[in-house]
């Protein structure tokens, strides 16, 4: 069923734009935090957008004054009788994503909001946002990946220092540890989201997902295992299509017309 059946298109907006994908988390009168359902909403997206194969960046961003907060804490006891999370960006049962993904965070980006950014594989904020995991202030953990994915993405102390005390921190401060990767004006915020996604699609899509791929996965492997690995994804990416059009087109000095296979 999908998410516009079960009426949640207000929850979540789902748009095209050529090869890019734009989820838009849109409750601005509760920071954008999501509903059960809304969850449900959003991981029927995200599989939609996994096998679409004219869909190769997805962009996701917030309404008003937040990127997201999280969970809804006032409706979350509907989620506890829940036998299971629906797959989604995070969780323990995410769903497996080699297609690039770009947060466009503005505002608030606390506790499950934060853990959805993190699961991101580039961050833009505005000059206004605002990160942190809050959960420890009411005896609480992020337990949708923050404490996994936050120390592998800033420097360990200052990862548990903000895990630990449930502080926030702006834009600034987020660009200098590396948390984002680029501080705009909130006006910029999308338009420059569109145009990396825009960048990023100018190049062999199969490429680009081998590329994150081998990534990821040899982030848990030991460095002589993951060259390897890296070979043999260079060879298989170098019988596509698309590495043959991107050879000719480099020969015959024009651009290349990347189809995806």
């Amino acid at each position: 069923m999908a998410p516009e059946e079960i009426g949640l298109e207000s929850e979540i907006r789902w748009e095209s734009c050529e090869h890019l994908r734009i989820m838009t988390l849109n409750r601005p009168a509760k920071l954008n935090a999501l509903t059960p359902e809304g969850v449900e909403a959003q991981s029927q997206y995200l599989q939609e957008f996994e096998i679409d194969d004219d869909a190769w960046v997805l962009i996701i961003t917030g309404t008003g004054k937040a990127f997201s907060t999280g969970l809804d804490l006032s409706v979350a006891a509907r989620a506890v009788g829940r036998q299971r999370r629906p797959p989604g960006l995070t969780g323990h049962n995410p769903i497996t994503l080699w297609k690039p993904v770009i947060a466009a965070v503005n505002g608030y980006t606390l506790g499950g909001g934060l853990e959805l950014a993190l699961a991101c594989d580039i961050r833009i904020a505005t000059e206004n946002a605002q990160f942190g995991f809050p959960e420890v202030k009411r005896s609480l953990i992020p337990g949708t990946g923050g404490c996994q994915r936050l120390p592998r993405t800033i420097p360990l102390g200052t990862a548990l220092w903000l895990l630990f005390t449930g502080e926030t921190i702006g834009a600034e401060e987020a660009h200098r540890i590396g948390l984002v990767q680029a501080v705009v004006p909130a006006a910029e915020l999308l338009d420059r989201a569109i145009a990396l996604g825009n960048q990023i699609c100018q190049n062999g899509p199969l490429a680009v997902r081998t590329i994150k791929e081998s990534v990821y996965r040899g982030l848990d492997m030991t460095l002589s295992a993951a060259l390897v690995q890296d070979n043999l994804f260079a060879l298989r990416n170098r019988h596509t299509e698309d590495a043959e059009e991107g050879i000719r087109a480099f020969r015959e000095k024009r651009p290349p017309n990347y189809q995806g296979r």
